[in-house]
């Protein structure tokens, strides 16, 4: 995949889930806050010595290249108004593997530009976020901060996706979320709708429907986490109408340093690693789930992760093993050093598509 390719399909995942997921940031720097206005400023900067043995071709490449995170800075904005707060978020998503593709074409890519207003009502969040159908999947991955599966031989990796969850596309959106209530959070809200059968005619007559529910505890030191989050739309022409749904799920269990993970999701019509404007020419199914381990020992998080997807929509089975280490320096700084075994089968004729063995050593830098 070049870095065009890369700019205009949005496949390099890019999320600072781990950072933020609303408009204020968890580690972000404070420039300005006064009389009830305030202004931060957070950054995710990440780099990877990655060597990867492709094995049906019996070629190896090296590469000094982004983990599963492009680098990243966001703006974030709050004022006090009354009983309302209002809020907004901006951040631009850019790669670093461009210096020899194309020297000076650097891929920036507007993954959040949005506004909130909260109130004792919850929030009501207008423009373009990450969206609800498989968040929680994604945002709890314990190696988002890591590598995963390989993406081209340059750019971002795919990390899980396309191995055990979709990817929530950024999309223009009217969302809104409750309050916490008791450890129960819900979101819906309305998008816009992928163009999924171009030609004559064409319609999308309704915006696109997401949602999800979290639920969170504590029990007595065993923290839960559990979600369940949906998409559907549909899209027709003068010869064809499809119906796009999923359904995502998951389940984190967390006691005394150790974390376990499971997730999933089921989809119809709907592709399992981005959905876009594109043609698609049935309503078939699609299923993966996500197997996932960690332990903090000292200064170190150990991550033990396995992933499938079976799509019949994409005629694929792809499976990934990721081993990790996560190593914080401080607090702002992390090491990383990962090994990864991915395959890929073309369904319809068994053949092997893709395997290939993946060593990435890293660095990741926050604020």
């Amino acid at each position: 995949m070049n870095n065009n390719n890369f700019r205009k399909s949005g496949l390099a995942i890019a999320m600072v889930g781990a950072m933020s997921v609303s408009a204020g940031a968890n580690a972000a720097i404070e420039v300005y806050n006064e009389d009830g206005t305030s202004f931060s400023v957070d950054g995710y900067f990440n780099a990877f010595y990655v060597n990867r043995d492709d094995k049906l071709n019996d070629t190896r490449n090296s590469d000094v290249k982004m983990g599963f995170l492009p680098n990243t800075i966001g703006f974030n904005f709050s004022k006090e108004m009354g009983d309302l707060t209002l809020g907004g978020r901006s951040s631009f998503w850019s790669t670093i593997n461009d210096s020899l593709q194309s020297p000076t074409d650097t891929a920036i890519d507007v993954r959040q530009l949005y506004a909130t207003v909260d109130g004792s009502f919850g929030q009501v969040l207008i423009g373009k976020d990450f969206g609800l159908y498989a968040r929680s999947n994604i945002f709890l991955d314990e190696i988002l901060m890591g590598f995963g599966s390989p993406g081209a031989a340059t750019g971002v990796s795919f990390g899980n996706i396309r191995t055990g969850y979709p990817y929530p596309n950024p999309s223009a959106q009217i969302t809104y979320r409750t309050p916490d209530m008791g450890g129960l959070k819900v979101a819906a809200g309305i998008f816009e709708p992928a163009n999924t059968t171009p030609g004559a005619e064409s319609e999308q007559s309704e915006p696109r429907f997401e949602a999800e529910v979290t639920y969170s505890a504590d029990l007595n030191g065993l923290a839960l986490t559990g979600w369940v989050n949906g998409r559907h739309q549909s899209s027709e022409n003068a010869t064809t109408e499809v119906d796009s749904q999923g359904l995502g799920y998951g389940l984190k269990a967390s006691v005394a340093g150790l974390s376990l993970t499971a997730s999933g999701f089921t989809s119809e019509g709907d592709v399992p690693v981005l959905l876009t404007d594109a043609a698609l020419t049935s309503e078939e199914d699609a299923d993966g789930y996500l197997l996932q381990g960690s332990y903090i020992l000292g200064a170190n998080r150990l991550v033990l992760s396995y992933g499938e997807t079976d799509s019949d929509q994409g005629d694929f089975e792809t499976e990934n093993t990721s081993v990790a280490v996560f190593h914080s320096v401080n607090s702002n700084f992390k090491l990383v050093a990962e090994y990864n075994m991915f395959e890929q089968t073309t369904k319809s004729t068994g053949a092997d598509a893709a395997e290939f063995d993946t060593l990435a050593l890293g660095a990741v830098i926050t604020f």
